[in-house]
């Protein structure tokens, strides 16, 4: 969906752009010669006018020969407006609509986030391709990435394994290469999706102190939904999963540890797919309280 999006921008871009160039290459003289001589033909009609009025009817006379078609005109108003907003989400920051409770309690349904869009490193628009490194996710980092399964579809999850990480998510306890990741109780959520109360507790995941939910007591049964690439480096248990994240890729889950669509089901993250890293929350109609930062 934002790829289209990015497409669709980038051809009013081209569009807006080549009409903006040809008016100031050509189209800009032309009207000028058309202009100076319909100011030239109204003096030269003009007998029995005043000076005065003469200047003002030759003046019009100008202006309307010099006018632009309004298609030219219209290009030529809106490219700057969509050179900076191109420029904008394809190199700086992206808004993004969290869809879903699956990073609850950490972004609500309907929050309204910035991306960082550089953090990453720089990627050409449309083809996103990158070309110039700047750094990697880390895992706690919360990235927006196109869904592999559906590449037009964005995901937004937190990074639990990096290239080369062992990931473990057996008993409901994720360990990273053979370590559990240190959690506490935190009290509980109300989660609105399900209108029920679930167990919150405190996670470190990597330098990043986070909120997870998780019902210890609830079944659990992780099988994957495709034979997703590197399905062979994940191993499926009778009471979770264990999967070597390859090169290039990273393991993601949603805080939502018990309704979350995620790596466990689905598989890696390529670095191609990531988009950038989400930071900010600018606006929630139905909670305007929720702006800021969060981990």
């Amino acid at each position: 969906m934002s790829w289209d999006f990015a497409l669709l921008l980038f051809i009013a871009l081209l569009a807006t752009g080549l009409v903006w160039l040809l008016d100031i290459a050509v189209l800009r003289g032309r009207r000028r010669a058309r202009a100076e001589a319909a100011a030239q033909a109204c003096r030269n009609n003009a007998a029995g006018l005043d000076p005065d009025a003469l200047q003002v009817e030759c003046d019009q006379a100008y202006e309307r020969a010099g006018r632009p078609s309004w298609w030219v005109e219209y290009c030529v108003s809106f490219f700057p407006v969509i050179l900076f907003v191109f420029v904008l989400r394809s190199f700086v920051v992206e808004p993004f609509r969290i869809p879903s409770g699956s990073m609850l309690p950490t972004l609500e349904n309907g929050d309204l986030i910035l991306v960082n869009k550089y953090e990453y490193g720089i990627r050409l628009p449309v083809i996103d391709r990158k070309i110039i490194e700047l750094g990697s996710p880390k895992r706690g980092d919360v990235v927006v990435f196109r869904y592999p399964v559906d590449p037009s579809v964005d995901y937004i999850k937190r990074v639990v394994g990096e290239p080369g990480d062992v990931i473990e998510y057996r008993g409901k306890v994720l360990s990273v290469n053979g370590t559990p990741v240190p959690r506490e109780r935190d009290g509980d959520y109300y989660e609105p999706d399900r209108a029920v109360y679930v167990g919150q507790y405190r996670e470190q995941l990597g330098e990043v102190s986070h909120r997870i939910l998780l019902n210890v007591n609830a079944p659990q049964d992780l099988m994957p939904i495709t034979r997703f690439p590197d399905f062979r480096a994940c191993t499926y248990l009778p009471d979770g999963v264990r999967c070597t994240v390859p090169p290039g890729h990273y393991f993601m889950m949603g805080d939502n540890r018990d309704n979350s669509l995620d790596s466990r089901y689905w598989g890696f993250v390529p670095d191609r797919n990531i988009v950038g890293r989400a930071f900010f929350i600018w606006m929630n109609f139905g909670s305007p309280s929720r702006i800021g930062g969060f981990e």
